[in-house]
């Protein structure tokens, strides 16, 4: 991975208290999986950012390498990395994903 690349991606997750790198966007989600992981952050009601990495191929490899997990979409919180759809999903049914979030002091979905 280029040291642009992996730059950017760091940028992006420091400068956003919950960003999710995704297939497609959360209007228009691209896979299941992505869509699965907006459905949860929108139940939870946070505020978010979200990549779309079919729109960027250097982002796309770069993010699996960065985290060092094959799958997207990828989830960080406060800069750390928390996982795919299956343990967001995980998280959210045992009420771990919205502690994390209340902890991390994640702002509110503005409107």
């Amino acid at each position: 991975m280029s040291d642009a690349v992996n730059t950017k991606i760091s940028e992006l997750v420091s400068s956003n208290d919950v960003m999710l790198f995704m297939k497609g966007t959360p209007l228009f989600p691209q896979c299941g999986f992505s869509s699965r992981a907006i459905a949860i952050l929108d139940h939870l009601g946070v505020g978010y950012e979200s990549v779309d990495v079919l729109q960027d191929m250097d982002i796309r490899q770069g993010i699996k390498t960065y985290s060092d997990w094959p799958t997207i979409p990828q989830l960080y919180v406060k800069g750390e990395f928390i996982g795919g759809s299956d343990i967001m999903m995980e998280m959210f049914e045992a009420g771990e994903l919205a502690t994390l979030m209340n902890e991390n002091g994640v702002a509110k979905a503005k409107g």
